[in-house]
């Protein structure tokens, strides 16, 4: 009876076994039909001309055409082939669609993005271009479109394997979806209505000097912070709960987590061969696909060759023949929260400073995968949308009887950042980059522009225009009924922050503080960057003559400048106390871990632990300070700030008041808190990385977290789409790898650069870059993931806009001509009809 059991138990093993190889083979089989051709030939009706796209060895797309439609109906194509499900994902963020393919999961999402209503702007804004800007968003959509007939019609796997697992209807793509993925893109590159809410939160619970130390604002801009309860009547702790992180599909970025970078150039009289240089590094979020694609294009201006982002018909970082240019996050206050305060008579209307007046109101039906539809409200103020709870943390500082509103310079149907995206890849000169700049609306970038003569580094986007007068200056939520508070129009582009050609010959931007102008023309209060920029200027200044070698090590950076400013004033009454301590125990630890940071140069290497060390100890003595000041909200402050640490530890207009437990009876010091952080920190180390201190490297817990943003959460997919990497570098070193600082991967790196680029104006075709994954969002293709390698090492590949490179090392061609419904061409299948 054993026996037979037994054999029966082997048969249905072997039978499951069977099975499971035979499902992963036709799901190998299926995936495997939507790997493009890169070899291949087809006529097409709406193509505007012969299209030829030779694909370089990381299939980088170099699109050829007589014509700038065609050329742009071939990017058009080839984003489709490469990254149509990340396409039709970033569409569907826009639109607030998500949870028909999701289910419940992004019911919050859809229903933020159709309060914000910005798929409809997006229509309005494409409606309002010229129509020169609309023939060439249209030339980009036909291409996109041809693609996605050629899968309907050759029956090419659905064109990405993901659409085998949800719906794989694609609606042809339109002008508005291109304008609506930039604003998407906008969103994620802001939390200025995040900061306001935080800070309205910590105000309600401290003191404004102790808000000035937790949310220390750049040296120099500290301006007394205003009464947000007493001005609102908001009750002191009304806000107890630490919001939810928002959903990874959500454009809504956390305070610390929207868009941040570097980029930097050096004039003539600064580069050893003469000419002059430019680097640029744009940092989000780490996904896999990455989300940039490289693509060379062959205009009639001239070639022009860098990143995009798939959806959006422009380089939107790179070189043309003659002028190169990167992007920053200029961190410009281009979101006001307002409280609006309710018609106690009638909640359908609001108070304004002329009376109470109704809502702009509809209602909206999301449809919702295995759940029924949810009719949700939406209103509109005089200001901007009402913000739906949970987002943005608004709700938990809104008093009763009112409602918070948004007001944001990307809500504006004249927007014309697309034209100025357009018009830079042609420029000739860094004179007529810095003219289209001023058209250029949001989301607010700085742009680090060079030629072979001149750099220059100009803030782009519209400045909002408040009042001297106005109640929070934009750094807390303001009143919405009183009319001092309305923004009045927008600043003259004209004096948005730059410099041009500047004695030094260099200009930099990490993010930093660009101007020391007051209030109203401040810019901002609050900026990415106060750590990195020390470490580039030291750079940059630290010899005469630089070259695309210089630029290149300035880019890949791992020395931490925080590490080096924090160390001597937290360790300096630990390192040399010389106190006895037996093997084995947390005194020999701390013994150990001391003496080997106090040797340490700050360089955040993979191979080393002194990183790990630094970074636990310092993350675990930002938690000990703030837990008992503030609660459920400490959880907001996970990943340390090196401004507050050297606030406190410098007391700082009394900040040393952190280090002082309110709970206990004793009085703690500061060397206190640090001493029982280290060994908090070490325990932590010890308990994940073994006890033996020489044994731990930062690179192990710095892993880079490439993951898939639909799939990379679920068992064995993920670990087949999901690209993780060990990687140096921290939060404030210029190779920068932001850190998550909370869960049960702390120290996973989230958030870095996407994209580098070095040109060297001397010899343009030795510029080089790189990006964070590869070409190809299927996970199938070898390129999906053979960039990833080289991002790690810090290594690049060509950018030459000489076609015979890239005929050199050509991994196909793909020729489109235009044509009846005829046969394809080369081999190919049958050719679409037209759209």
């Amino acid at each position: 009876m054993t026996r037979t059991i037994f054999n029966w138990l082997l048969r249905a093993l072997a039978l499951a076994t069977l099975l499971a190889l035979a499902a992963a083979g036709l799901a190998y089989y299926l995936a495997s039909h939507s790997l493009p051709d890169y070899d291949a030939s087809y006529r097409l009706d709406d193509a505007p001309g012969e299209i030829e796209i030779v694909r370089d060895n990381y299939a980088v797309p170099h699109i050829f055409a007589d014509n700038d439609a065609a050329v742009l109906f071939g990017l058009g194509f080839v984003h489709a082939q490469d990254r149509l499900w990340q396409m039709a994902l970033s569409r569907r963020v826009a639109q607030g669609r998500l949870s028909e393919l999701f289910g419940e999961r992004t019911v919050e999402v859809d229903h933020l993005m159709r309060a914000l209503d910005i798929y409809d702007i997006a229509r309005r804004t494409a409606d309002a271009q010229t129509d020169e800007v609309k023939a060439q968003l249209q030339a980009y959509a036909d291409g996109v479109n041809a693609y996605i007939d050629l899968v309907r019609r050759d029956a090419l796997g659905r064109g990405a394997p993901e659409f085998f697992l949800f719906e794989p209807e694609i609606a042809p793509w339109t002008p508005a979806d291109s304008i609506a993925v930039m604003k998407a893109m906008g969103l994620r590159l802001t939390d200025k209505a995040a900061k306001e809410a935080l800070r309205a939160a910590l105000s309600l619970r401290l003191e404004p000097e102790r808000v000035a130390d937790i949310l220390p604002e750049a040296p120099g801009a500290v301006v007394a912070l205003p009464d947000y309860a007493g001005s609102l009547s908001v009750p002191r702790w009304q806000s107890a709960a630490a919001p939810a992180e928002p959903n990874p599909l959500s454009p809504e970025r956390p305070v610390g987590l929207a868009g941040a970078s570097n980029a930097f150039a050096a004039m003539p009289g600064r580069a050893a061969a003469g000419a002059s240089l430019l680097a640029t590094d744009p940092h989000l979020g780490l996904s896999a696909p990455g989300p940039m694609y490289l693509a060379r294009l062959e205009l009639q201006a001239g070639g022009v060759i860098g990143a995009t982002i798939p959806g959006i018909p422009s380089i939107l970082m790179g070189r043309n023949e003659n002028v190169a240019w990167g992007l920053t996050s200029s961190y410009l206050d281009d979101q006001d929260i307002y409280i609006e305060r309710l018609d106690p008579e009638n909640p359908d209307r609001y108070e304004t400073p002329e009376g109470m007046r109704p809502f702009r109101t509809r209602e909206s039906v999301i449809q919702i995968d295995g759940a029924p539809p949810r009719t949700v409200p939406l209103r509109w103020t005089r200001h901007g949308p009402v913000i739906p709870a949970p987002h943005f943390s608004a709700a938990q500082i809104t008093p009763r009887g009112h409602v918070a509103a948004l007001a944001w310079t990307g809500f504006e149907t004249d927007d014309r950042s697309i034209e100025a995206a357009l018009g830079i890849m042609r420029a000739g000169s860094v004179d007529e980059v810095l003219e289209l700049a001023e058209i250029y609306h949001a989301p607010s970038q700085n742009i680090v522009v060079a030629d072979a003569e001149t750099v220059a580094l100009r803030a782009m986007g519209r400045a909002p225009r408040r009042l001297p007068e106005h109640d929070s200056q934009g750094r807390i939520p303001a009143a919405g009924w009183v009319a001092r508070n309305d923004w009045q129009g927008y600043m003259d582009p004209a004096d948005n922050p730059g410099a041009t050609n500047p004695e030094g010959g260099i200009v930099v931007n990490t993010n930093n503080r660009t101007t020391d102008a007051p209030f109203p023309a401040h810019w901002s209060f609050d900026w990415g960057d106060t750590q990195r920029i020390q470490r580039a200027e030291r750079l940059l200044n630290s010899r005469e003559f630089h070259t695309l070698d210089s630029f290149i090590e300035i880019q890949n950076d791992t020395i931490s400048p925080a590490a080096r400013n924090l160390l001597p004033l937290i360790a300096r009454n630990l390192w040399y106390q010389g106190e006895p301590a037996a093997q084995n125990t947390v005194g020999r630890q701390r013994q150990i871990a001391l003496e080997a940071l106090a040797k340490w140069n700050g360089e955040m290497s993979q191979h080393s632990f002194e990183p790990l060390v630094f970074t636990a100890w310092v993350r675990a003595l930002q938690r000990r300070l703030v837990i008992d000041e503030l609660g459920p909200l400490a959880d907001r402050f996970a990943r340390p700030d090196p401004l507050f640490l050297e606030r406190v530890y410098r007391d700082v207009d009394g900040a040393a008041a952190w280090c002082d437990i309110r709970q206990s009876d004793t009085v703690e010091t500061c060397q206190d808190m640090a001493r029982l952080a280290l060994d908090s920190a070490l325990l932590e180390l010890s308990e994940s990385y073994g006890d033996r201190i020489d044994s731990w490297r930062w690179g192990a817990a710095h892993t880079a977290e490439h993951k898939h943003e639909v799939l990379g959460d679920v068992p064995l997919l993920g670990w087949l789409v999901n690209i993780r990497q060990e990687t140096p570098g921290g939060d404030t070193t210029l190779r920068r790898g932001q850190t998550r600082g909370r869960g049960p991967t702390p120290y996973a790196n989230v958030h870095a650069s996407v994209f580098r680029a070095v040109v060297d104006f001397a010899d343009p075709e030795s510029s080089v870059f790189i990006t964070s994954t590869g070409q190809s969002g299927h996970v199938l293709s070898r390129h999906y993931d053979d960039q990833a390698l080289l991002w790690r090492r810090g290594e690049y590949i060509s950018m030459a806009l000489d076609p015979a490179v890239a005929r050199g090392g050509a991994v196909g061609i793909t020729r489109l001509r235009p044509g009846g419904a005829g046969g394809g061409l080369g081999g190919a299948g049958p050719s679409p009809a037209p759209q």
